[in-house]
């Protein structure tokens, strides 16, 4: 198509092909961009300045993107009487790459969240949430420079599937109707309140495999030690708790070789330490407490460790295992705590929707909060790059906000269609402005806070001028 939206597609562009699972770029590629609502409008013509003179530097003016404006959010509304129109998903589709500043999500009514229904509708199963400490940004722990952790978080399922129905409603009667029927059935004596609004929590094999799937690839080929699955297993086994054993299995079956699992590194610890331990021995002190379990469990913990050494002894053993990728899983609960005190031991974290929405924010607190957290929404062969914090209306058209979550979600863009020596630039020259305490008014705030005086307020275009002349005469790649 020529168009879209009524639009006109730039025709010195070239759409972004993706053939044997990667992508083909050519020298002029068309991106798509959401300008946003709110503060969206300064945000986004600040970043595109900041991308733009990053292509710039590298390729030396052999390559640029040719950006090209669809509408979502308030815009699109005002212009065409819809939040989402087609016109918009179909160019996204064609073009399989595009970039957003935040958009308005109502609160106990109105329209869903537009960017659950972009995620939805364009299969972008996996939110790609890196956060890692920029030196220099204050911090609310000791030592900020310890996180250094990526979250995929699984985008389709979960409470975000949407499937839910209002107190009241004949739906939600039915629903409870039928539901309590069921818990009769299997004599159970707890039923839902005729009074409740109800929704559905699906979380299937297909979504957890796939997640994992792309969590354990990114470990591996970014040479991070550990996989963590978190999960709410212990309360609702049978959705959470499945997400863990599936994750589990889908390391096994397709990374065995990679990867081990924290169970198993127990075991080969335990035999690498003492050859001739024996099979119950080790039971007993990877599973503390098995000698007052019953027999039929203690067996199963014994034919755990026989099957581990059996299956990986050989392969695994004698330490290799201490080179492999650990898989482990942690509880939601635990897992908030453990960011906090703990972060170091963390490094690429799966989880599904709603415990990843969480924890990805409170991370993001570490590090100086969601004006300098990234965020994607990424399938196979797909992306929707974007700021993952709020449209302030308040602060819209006073150039002040931060731009710093749209610019490295940029980043991650320039990271995914592989051109990845723009995102390090531009990642580079943006760190080099906060050294400098050139900030906008949310850092300056919080530096003077820590006794900083040399702090330097910039407005939001100001803060992409900063980042831009840190880019300094970079040396051009060859194309």
């Amino acid at each position: 198509m020529t168009a879209y939206n009524g639009v006109l597609v730039p025709s010195e562009g070239q759409a972004i092909d993706f053939k044997d699972d990667r992508f083909i770029v050519g020298d002029r590629p068309v991106i798509p961009f959401i300008e946003g609502d709110g503060t969206g409008r300064d945000i986004w013509k600040a970043s595109q300045r900041v991308f733009d003179a990053a292509v710039e530097k590298v390729f030396g003016g052999k390559r640029r993107i040719v950006w090209y404006e669809v509408f979502a959010g308030e815009k699109a509304f005002r212009q065409f009487g819809e939040w989402l129109p087609q016109g918009t998903l179909d160019a996204i589709r064609a073009f399989r790459i595009a970039i957003k500043g935040p958009l308005t999500t109502p609160v106990g009514g109105g329209i869903r969240s537009l960017n659950v229904a972009l995620r939805q509708l364009l299969n972008l199963y996996a939110c790609w949430r890196p956060v890692q400490y920029v030196p220099g940004v204050p911090s609310p722990v000791r030592r900020p420079e310890n996180m250094h952790v990526v979250i995929f978080r699984e985008n389709t399922e979960d409470v975000y599937a949407g499937i839910e129905w209002r107190e009241g409603t004949p739906q939600a009667k039915r629903l409870i109707e039928f539901v309590n029927a069921l818990l009769r059935e299997d004599g159970v004596k707890k039923q839902v309140r005729l009074d409740s609004g109800v929704g559905i929590k699906p979380i299937s094999i297909t979504g957890t495999r796939r997640l994992v799937r792309r969590g354990i690839q990114y470990a591996l080929s970014h040479g991070l030690k550990t996989v963590t699955l978190v999960h709410k297993g212990n309360i609702m086994k049978f959705t959470e708790g499945s997400f863990r054993d599936w994750g589990y299995e889908l390391a096994r079956e397709e990374f065995r070789e990679q990867i081990v699992t924290e169970r198993e590194s127990w075991i080969l610890g335990n035999k690498d330490k003492d050859p001739n331990l024996s099979i119950e021995a080790n039971a007993e002190m990877i599973e503390p407490g098995l000698e007052m379990a019953a027999p039929e469990f203690r067996k199963k913990v014994e034919q755990e460790v026989k099957n581990c050494l059996d299956a990986i002894g050989g392969t695994h053993g004698d330490g290799r295992w201490k080179s492999k990728v650990l898989v482990n899983d942690r509880i939601a609960d635990s897992m908030l705590q453990q960011i906090l005190t703990r972060a170091d031991e963390y490094h690429m974290v799966c989880t599904p929707n709603l415990n990843g929405d969480y924890l990805s924010d409170a991370c993001a607190a570490q590090i100086g909060g969601l004006g300098l957290a990234p965020g994607a929404n990424i399938g196979d062969g797909f992306g929707v790059f974007e700021a993952t914090h709020g449209t302030a209306p308040k602060y819209a058209d006073q150039d002040v906000i931060n731009p710093s979550a749209v610019i490295r979600s940029g980043v991650l863009m320039f990271e995914f269609i592989g051109w990845q020596e723009v995102g390090e630039l531009i990642e580079r020259a943006l760190a080099t402005a906060i050294a400098q305490h050139r900030v906008t008014y949310d850092l300056e705030r919080l530096m003077k806070l820590e006794g900083i005086k040399d702090v330097q307020k910039l407005g939001t275009s100001g803060f992409a001028d900063a980042v831009i002349q840190n880019m300094g005469a970079a040396k051009s790649r060859a194309v």
